[in-house]
């Protein structure tokens, strides 16, 4: 595919991407973002490539005169952002199709208790978050397949649930940087396939798989993450009888459907132009990542449990994988998985896909047991 030159072309890209340069309106948030309101349905998937691949042939075209033209849509789109402070090549940052704010980000949801619950599937996954005090919560993956993040307080602590469905990263993060607490919004910008969120206070972007800000006032900052983890709805509501649950959201989605259908039995990548991962592993297999290690989710399926470098990784039937099926309940197992310190505590940890951990630890290490 072509890959956008650096500095000028994601300048235009964005321009477009707020709908400043063709003279199309931006799409507005959908709910979670003061004063906005509902426009479209919003999402990423294959449908997105022949639009992107001639839009991106388009730019290659671009004469100067349209790139002194695009940095004022860049200026536009992201008044706030100190784009003196950039970390990396914005060559490698596309637009994933939606503009900024195009996936509506969520602020301050609805909970219900578990009893109240009847809408969810047994088998669908959702992103568990346990507290140091209070009740456990459940953010379902069929709200997150169209939010991508959840801004909530928990137990007085501000947090961030993140769900990008590209890279299967399902991260929560402290949403305090320096005492600060900042709000996420979705920039509907991609590198190597990965949501870009961006702080409502200064739009700093942040790359979700990291949790680092990588252009803006928060350069090189680090949200802390948090110990959580997908799993079943079943697993849950056994486990927490008495947690919390995040309601549907007032917004028109067709939620617990999955708008990636096949995707993670797909050939490649959506969006993304990096090295396949080593030792010949499938791009999208997933891998269970805990710092810089990756652990083939295969392998810990096929043990049920592992003990190394100081971790105690067990697996269960019973989670269907929402990037399957057209019904996010109906996909195949793909397991529960529990990351554990020898104490018996949760350790944070994702399931990206093997690309993806590929691209942001480059030099990460292969948990292969070999």
């Amino acid at each position: 595919m072509t890959v956008l030159p650096p500095k000028t072309s994601v300048s235009f890209w964005l321009g477009q991407a707020a709908g400043q340069t063709t003279g199309q309106k931006s799409r507005e948030p959908a709910r979670g973002h003061e004063g906005s309101a509902h426009q479209v349905r919003p999402g990423r998937g294959p449908g997105m490539m022949g639009h992107v691949l001639a839009t991106a042939l388009a730019l290659s075209l671009a004469t100067s005169s349209a790139v002194r033209a695009q940095d004022g849509g860049l200026a536009r789109a992201w008044s706030k952002t100190d784009f003196d402070r950039v970390g990396i090549d914005l060559g490698e940052v596309l637009s994933g199709g939606p503009g900024k704010d195009g996936i509506p980000a969520l602020t301050a949801p609805a909970f219900l208790a578990v009893a109240e619950e009847t809408g969810l599937t047994p088998r669908e996954p959702v992103m568990t978050y346990v507290p140091d005090r209070g009740r456990a919560r459940a953010y379902p993956i069929r709200y997150l397949m169209w939010h991508e993040i959840v801004n909530d307080v928990v137990d007085d602590r501000p947090i961030a649930v993140t769900f990008c469905p590209l890279c299967n990263t399902g991260m929560v993060f402290d949403a305090r940087v320096d005492g600060e607490t900042l709000e996420f919004g979705v920039s509907g910008l991609l590198r190597n396939s990965d949501m870009i969120m961006y702080d409502r206070q200064t739009e700093s972007w942040w790359q979700q798989a990291l949790g680092e800000a990588i252009v803006g006032t928060h350069l090189g900052q680090q949200l802390e993450q948090l110990p959580a983890w997908m799993e079943s709805w079943d697993t849950f509501r056994t486990a927490h009888p008495d947690g919390l649950v995040m309601a549907e959201p007032d917004a028109p989605r067709d939620y617990g459907l999955n708008p990636y259908k096949g995707y993670d039995t797909s050939a490649r990548p959506f969006l993304y132009a990096g090295e396949d991962p080593p030792h010949g592993i499938d791009p999208l297999a997933r891998v269970l990542r805990v710092g810089d290690r990756a652990w083939p989710l295969e392998r810990i399926a096929r043990l049920g449990r592992i003990e190394e470098a100081d971790v105690v990784i067990s697996w269960t039937e019973g989670q269907a994988s929402a990037l399957d099926t057209a019904d996010i309940g109906s996909g195949r197992d793909v397991g529960n998985i529990r990351v554990r310190d020898g104490a018996g505590a949760d350790v944070a940890h994702d399931l990206p896909f093997a690309f993806a951990f590929h691209a942001f630890h480059p030099d990460g290490i292969w948990m292969l047991g070999e």
